[in-house]
C-alpha cells in the first residue's frame, strides 16, 4: 500500500478573472465558491461577483446553495433548474429568507423541465449539480462542455455507462483548469484525516482487512402517491430514491461514504467483488425495486479484503462505521480510535494501547467545505483526492 504525503501550498487571491482560470482538480467534497470579503447587509452584483446556478432544487440542492451563499465572498444565485416548479419554489424561499438579495433569481431565469439544466448552466461561473444522480453524467459533461466549474453531489453516476462519462467530462475539466467538487465530505474533516494519515504512515502496520457499513432503519419513506402523480415518470422522479436509475440502490447513494473511505485508506479501488442481497422488509410497489439490505466482499489487487454492509431495515443493529485491522494493531476510522498491539501480540488485552485522533463529525458538511471553498479564487491547486 502507497503512503501519500500531503502539502499544502499558501493562498493567494485572485478576482473573477483569476477565478475562471484557476487550476483544476477532482474534488473530495466541498462546495466550489470563493471568500472575496463582503458586507452581509450590503450585496450589490459587480463584475467580480461569482454567479452560481443551482441545478436541482431539493434539499441536498438547496443545502448546498445555502453554503454558497454563506461564504465570505462576493457570490450570488443567478438561476435555477428543476423538474418541478414546487420544488423549486419551495428551495428560492428558503434561500432568500436566509440570504435576500444574495438569491434573488430572476424569473427569466428560472427553468422548468429535462432541458432546463443547459439554460441555468449557461448563465453561471460555478454550477450545482443535485440532482437525482441518474442525471448525474449528463448534467455534469454539459457543464464541462459550457466551462464551468462544478460541485456535484455523491453519487456522480449509477451505472457503468455514466461512471464512464463522468470520468471523460472530467479529463476535460482538468484540460481546460476547471475545478470540480464532489460531495463525498469525510474527505475535509479533522478525525478522519487525522487517523487515516496515521494509519498510511504505519502506525497499525499492514493492512490486513477492513470492514465498512452503514447499517440503519433506512430514509424517507416515498413523498406522494401514484394518485398524486401525473404519470408514472413524476412519480418515480418524486420518489427517485427507491428507483436504480435514478438512484443507484442505497449502496450507491449512501454507503458510498464509507466504500470510499476505505478506498481512500487502500488508495486504490478494489479488483474484484461477490456480494448478495434481496428485500427483506420494502417489497412493495410503493418502494420501487431497490433493495433493503447489501453484503459485499471486496478484493484489492495485492489480496486486501473489504468486507461491506448496508441494510435499511428498523429494529436491527445499526452503524455508520469504518474499521481497519492491521498486523501491528486496528482503527475504528470513524471514531478516531487507533489500537496498537504489545509485545504480548494480536488479543492480548493488557499488552495493548489506544490513542485518540479528533473524533470525525458525521454530517460536518459546512465546515468540510471549507479546504476546497478556498481553492477556488487562487491559483493553487485543490488538495482532494481524485473522484472515485
Amino acid at each position: 500500500m502507497k503512503h501519500n504525503k500531503n502539502t499544502q501550498k499558501n493562498d493567494s487571491r485572485l478576482d473573477r478573472r483569476g477565478f475562471l482560470k484557476s487550476s483544476s482538480a477532482i474534488a473530495g467534497s466541498a462546495v466550489a465558491l470563493g471568500s472575496l470579503s463582503i458586507e452581509r447587509g450590503a450585496f450589490a452584483q459587480s463584475s467580480d461577483t461569482i454567479k452560481v446556478a443551482l441545478v436541482g432544487c431539493g434539499g441536498r440542492g438547496s443545502g448546498a446553495a445555502n453554503q454558497a451563499l454563506s461564504t465570505a465572498g462576493d457570490v450570488k444565485l443567478v438561476a435555477m433548474a428543476d423538474a418541478f416548479k414546487d420544488r423549486m419554489d419551495g428551495s428560492l424561499k428558503g434561500l432568500q429568507k436566509n440570504h435576500g438579495l444574495k438569491a434573488d433569481v430572476k424569473e427569466e431565469n428560472k427553468f422548468i423541465g429535462f432541458d432546463a439544466y443547459k439554460k441555468a448552466i449557461s448563465m453561471a461561473d460555478m454550477v450545482i449539480l443535485a440532482t437525482p444522480p441518474g442525471f448525474r453524467p449528463i448534467h455534469f459533461a454539459e457543464a464541462i462542455k459550457q466551462g464551468k466549474n462544478v460541485f456535484m453531489e455523491k453519487p456522480v453516476a449509477v451505472d457503468g455507462k455514466g461512471v464512464r462519462q463522468v470520468l471523460a467530462a472530467a479529463a476535460e475539466a482538468k484540460k481546460k483548469n476547471l475545478k470540480v467538487g464532489v460531495g463525498l465530505q469525510r474527505h475535509h474533516q479533522l478525525g478522519y484525516q487525522e487517523v487515516i494519515k496515521r494509519i498510511q504512515d504505519g502506525a497499525i502496520g499492514d493492512i490486513v482487512s477492513m470492514r465498512c457499513y452503514w447499517n440503519s432503519g433506512g430514509v424517507w419513506d416515498p413523498r406522494r402517491t401514484r394518485e398524486q402523480c401525473k404519470g408514472e415518470m413524476e412519480y418515480q422522479m418524486r420518489n427517485w430514491y427507491y428507483y436504480n436509475w435514478l438512484c443507484g440502490d442505497h449502496i450507491v447513494e449512501q454507503h458510498i461514504h464509507n466504500l470510499d473511505v476505505c478506498n481512500w485508506i487502500h488508495g486504490e479501488h478494489p479488483v474484484k467483488a461477490v456480494g448478495m442481497g434481496g428485500r427483506q422488509v420494502r417489497t412493495g410497489l410503493d418502494h420501487g425495486e431497490i433493495f433493503d439490505h447489501h453484503a459485499v466482499e471486496f478484493e484489492y489487487a495485492d489480496g486486501t479484503r473489504m468486507f461491506s454492509q448496508c441494510r435499511h431495515i428498523e429494529g436491527c443493529w445499526s452503524s455508520v462505521s469504518e474499521h481497519v485491522e492491521g498486523t501491528l494493531g486496528r482503527a475504528t476510522v470513524s471514531s478516531g480510535i487507533i489500537e496498537t498491539f504489545g509485545a504480548r501480540g494480536r488479543g492480548a488485552r493488557n499488552g495493548s494501547s489506544a490513542m485518540k485522533t479528533p473524533t470525525p463529525t458525521r454530517w460536518s458538511m459546512t465546515s468540510s467545505s471549507t479546504p476546497f471553498a478556498r481553492t477556488i479564487p487562487t491559483t493553487r491547486p485543490a488538495t482532494e483526492p481524485k473522484a472515485r
